[in-house]
């Protein structure tokens, strides 16, 4: 594991008012557990509400079990972890575990999600080689380019045009967030019930976690994941992402009253 980010005191926090509505979009069932599931079981208490698409069923991720009965397990386990942050509309597609390849279907498909739903932002995650904790898994980095692809796909009325033709109008997303990227710029405060949340929602995934020899307990992982983050932002437990205001004016444009 990398050494912990050093403090940042120019993390910024989101507005209150920033978004309404968050779609997450990830490769796996777990892939929310691992730390974002805290933060957004801050933005369900506040009344935001989230909503889950899951590239694949996980059937790949346990060694010991038939990929038929592990994409039951993770399923079944994805849908309760989710409930323990308040999040019950999961959505999972079809893609094959482990070897996602970036797709225009793929694009299509998290690009219909988005327009179905209509979030302010959408979290994903990291699409670098190299994260926060190391080497980044092949699915993810598909997964999270794909989705951050696809935000801009949703806003396009010529992009995909069969999705206006379901009825499915073009929708501006206006943040992005990758989690575990390696210069965040944002970070939600999860201290207190928003981690315990976070812990308990992973624990939700025994079955899997308990056929992966040596994985640390959910008790001691989350809070150590979100204890390095919280000290980058000085704050005994954070998540933090890398964010993009896709509304904001680029720093290098000239504002409205600029001479002519």
């Amino acid at each position: 594991m990398t050494a912990p980010p050093p403090q940042q005191p120019d993390l910024l926090t989101f507005p209150d008012d920033a978004f309404t509505r968050v779609l997450c979009v990830v490769a796996h069932p777990d892939d929310v557990e691992y730390g974002v599931s805290s933060a957004v079981a801050s933005w369900t208490a506040r009344g935001i509400e989230v909503r889950y698409l899951l590239l694949t069923r996980g059937e790949a991720g346990m060694d010991g079990m038939r990929p038929d009965l592990t994409a039951q397990v993770r399923t079944r386990e994805q849908v309760a972890g989710s409930e323990v942050v308040g999040v019950t509309e999961v959505q999972f597609l079809s893609y094959p575990d482990g070897v996602l390849e970036y797709s225009m279907a793929m694009r299509r498909d998290i690009a219909r999600a988005i327009r179905t739903f209509r979030p302010d932002a959408v979290v994903t995650s990291s699409w670098e080689v190299e994260f926060v904790v190391g080497l980044n898994q092949a699915d993810h980095r598909v997964a999270g380019l794909a989705a951050a692809d696809a935000v801009r796909d949703a806003a396009n009325r010529w992009v995909f045009p069969e999705l206006v033709a379901d009825r499915l109008e073009p929708w501006p997303v206006r943040w992005i967030l990758a989690a575990g990227h390696n210069r965040p710029t944002h970070g939600v405060d999860v201290t207190g019930e928003p981690l315990r949340r976070g812990v308990a929602a992973l624990e939700a995934h025994n079955e899997y976690l308990a056929g992966i020899p040596g994985h640390p307990p959910a008790a001691v992982l989350i809070p150590a994941i979100t204890g390095m983050q919280g000290k980058a932002m000085g704050v005994p437990n954070a998540v933090l992402f890398r964010a993009w205001d896709l509304q904001a004016r680029p720093s290098f444009a000239p504002g409205p009253d600029a001479a002519p």
